[in-house]
């Protein structure tokens, strides 16, 4: 197998990913950067789970058939005065209802809103008939959604206090660093990506965050895991430098982590097909929707930003600075060599001659002369020649030397 895939499946080293890494750290370093202009100057779009509000749930199915998200939005904006937050479509078949998120209303307005949405959508209650108790309503505070968060805060503290722990026993402290930059990077990027498209942060989108901190480790290890073996003893050896062994290693695996992050992302579009086109359950969307990009995040930090950051780390110890210098040693004296060989190779038996073209001094044999002469002996003879004459006659030649 040749061409792209062909190296992607041999991991032979051939994408010099380790050696590109200052590109790489400059995209990453803009993109962090975007998502941290646009959480301090832009914000999130909190749901009403964090702000506070008045959740109103109706049946979606009326007198007059089914009722849509567009009917119960426009009798809430033609009530109300202002358009509510969300508004959305839960459960299936009978079960279904049409859920409306909104600002938080006094008790005068909401009975008002649940009288208009009784009289213009005619929602059916459990026995088939029009109903007004079937429209119910409830009052969301704010101090839930901020218990969630704080407590995700804690869950999050810990789970990094944990994996740099276990980082720094099983590896080394430097891999643990960079598998906390790599971890810290797929949150503020996953997190910037909700503020800059406006996605709303739900709960749900919270518990999400956390779980995708788990598949990022998970391929950070893996790649971190071959680093180590092929660096092992690596400082008696002039074969390669760290940096070198260390892409070698993200080759070996990266068909790998492409492989893992393709399964993971393709449960994560069930749900969101599953959950969301076909049950309409928004908490699902929510948990989908952060999974599939924290799961892209975890795999590009992975690849392009955690192992080049060893090799940072690394290289700032004296002792693979040098061995670097002796690899480059041991490559210029090979290549010396191997000019001297090639030049040897290509001398000819006369100087400024052409090379390949006979030297002048070799002509081509007259007819009757021996192409090889034997060397001159003492008193005129040639050797091989005993009567020095330079040919004999056939006919003695051929004589029986017993005659």
């Amino acid at each position: 197998m040749t061409g792209t895939l062909g190296r992607l499946y041999s991991g032979t080293g051939a994408f010099d990913i380790v050696g590109r890494r200052r590109i790489w750290y400059s995209l990453s370093g803009l993109l962090v950067a975007v998502c941290l202009a646009s959480i301090l100057l832009r914000g999130f779009n909190l749901g009403i789970d964090f702000q506070g509000g008045t959740s109103i749930e109706l049946p979606a199915y009326g007198a007059a058939g089914t009722i849509t998200t567009q009917q119960a939005e426009r009798v809430f904006t033609t009530t109300v005065g202002q358009p509510p937050e969300s508004v959305q479509t839960v459960g299936t078949g009978s079960a279904a209802s049409v859920l409306i998120r909104s600002a938080a209303l006094d008790t005068r307005r909401s009975f008002i809103l649940k009288r208009a949405l009784y009289e213009q959508l005619r929602p059916l209650g459990k026995d088939g008939r029009p109903s007004e108790q079937a429209i119910s309503d409830s009052a969301v505070s704010a101090t839930w959604g901020g218990e969630i968060s704080r407590q995700a805060l804690i869950a999050l503290v810990v789970f990094l206090g944990l994996v740099s722990l276990f980082l720094a026993v099983y590896f080394e402290p430097r891999m643990a660093l960079a598998a906390l930059v790599a971890l810290v990077h797929d949150v503020l990027v996953t997190a910037g990506i909700y503020s800059v498209v406006g996605f709303e942060v739900t709960p749900a989108s919270v518990i999400g965050l956390l779980t995708i901190l788990g598949f990022s480790l998970y391929d950070t290890v893996v790649v971190f895991d071959k680093v180590q073996e092929n660096t092992r003893g690596l400082l008696g050896l002039t074969r390669r430098t760290y940096a070198e062994a260390a892409n070698l290693a993200v080759n070996q695996t990266l068909m790998r982590s492409i492989n893992t992050s393709l399964i993971a992302v393709l449960p994560v579009l069930g749900l969101l097909v599953v959950g969301v086109g076909l049950l309409g359950v928004g908490t699902l969307k929510d948990l989908a929707l952060v999974q599939m990009i924290g799961i892209m995040a975890g795999a590009m930090s992975s690849i392009f930003l955690a192992t080049p950051l060893i090799v940072d780390l690394t290289m700032r110890r004296p002792a693979y600075r040098q061995q670097a210098e002796r690899v480059a040693q041991r490559r210029e004296k090979l290549a010396r060599k191997a000019a001297a060989n090639s030049a040897d190779e290509g001398e000819t038996p006369q100087e400024g001659a052409p090379s390949g073209s006979p030297a002048p001094a070799e002509e081509a044999p007259a007819a009757g002369v021996p192409t090889k002469i034997g060397k001159m002996a003492p008193g005129g003879r040639r050797r091989g020649h005993p009567t020095g004459k330079s040919s004999r006659p056939s006919g003695k030649a051929a004589r029986s030397a017993g005659r």
